[in-house]
C-alpha cells in the first residue's frame, strides 16, 4: 500500500455526504491502521481571534491572522484545533509534513498566529476527518475520491473558494467530463 501522505483527496462531483461534497482533504497521516487528514476548503463562521479568545489565549485583533476563517478540518473531535502552518523554526511541538507544511495542536503556536514570530502562513482547522484502516482504500475503490500530492499554494495561497477547482485543475482533465457514475471495464 502506497502511502497518501502529503497528498489532496478530492471529493468527486457525485460525493453526497454534506461534509465532504466539494472537499478538499489534506492527508495528514496514512498507514495500515487508517489515514488522518484536515480538510482545507471548509470556512466556518469563526475567526481566528474569536477562536483564540473561547480558549483565553490572549490575540491581537489588529493582525489580519485574527480575521482568517476557521475551517472545519473533519467531523471527529470537532472540539480539537489544527494548525498547518509554512516552516517556523523554533516550532518544537510542530511534526514536519513536508518540506512546506508543518502541522501542530501546540497552544504555544495559538499564541503566537497574531504576533511576530507567527508562522509566515497558516490555516486553523477544527476537528479533522479519519478513516479506520481498510476504510479509505475502500471509498477509492468505489471512486469517491480523485489524489494528487499536495501543493502547499493550494493551502496557503489559493482562495478558499477556488481550491477545489485549482487541485482539480492540477489533474489536467476537465472535471465536468467525470461521469458521476464509477466505472468498471
Amino acid at each position: 500500500m502506497q502511502s497518501l501522505e502529503n497528498h489532496f483527496l478530492i471529493a468527486m462531483p457525485s460525493m453526497q455526504d454534506p461534509f465532504f461534497k466539494r472537499a478538499v482533504t489534506y492527508i495528514c497521516e496514512h498507514n495500515e491502521d487508517g489515514a488522518m487528514g484536515l480538510v482545507i476548503n471548509q470556512p466556518i463562521n469563526v475567526t481566528v481571534g474569536e477562536l483564540l479568545d473561547k480558549i483565553e489565549i490572549d490575540n491581537d485583533k489588529t493582525q489580519n491572522a485574527a480575521k482568517v476563517s476557521v475551517f472545519a478540518g473533519g467531523p471527529v473531535k470537532t472540539d480539537r484545533g489544527f494548525v498547518l502552518h509554512s516552516p517556523q523554526s523554533g516550532y518544537s511541538a510542530s511534526q514536519k509534513l513536508s518540506s512546506d507544511i508543518m502541522i501542530t495542536t501546540s497552544k504555544d503556536v495559538l499564541a503566537s498566529l497574531t504576533t511576530a514570530q507567527a508562522p509566515e502562513q497558516f490555516i486553523i482547522t477544527l476537528g479533522y476527518s479519519g478513516w479506520e484502516q481498510g476504510q479509505l482504500e475502500q471509498e477509492l475503490l468505489d471512486n469517491s475520491w480523485l489524489i494528487i500530492e499536495a501543493d502547499p499554494k493550494i493551502i496557503f495561497n489559493t482562495p478558499v473558494e477556488k481550491r477545489w477547482e485549482k487541485a482539480v485543475s492540477m489533474l489536467g482533465f476537465d472535471i465536468s467530463q467525470l461521469s458521476p457514475e464509477a466505472g468498471h471495464a
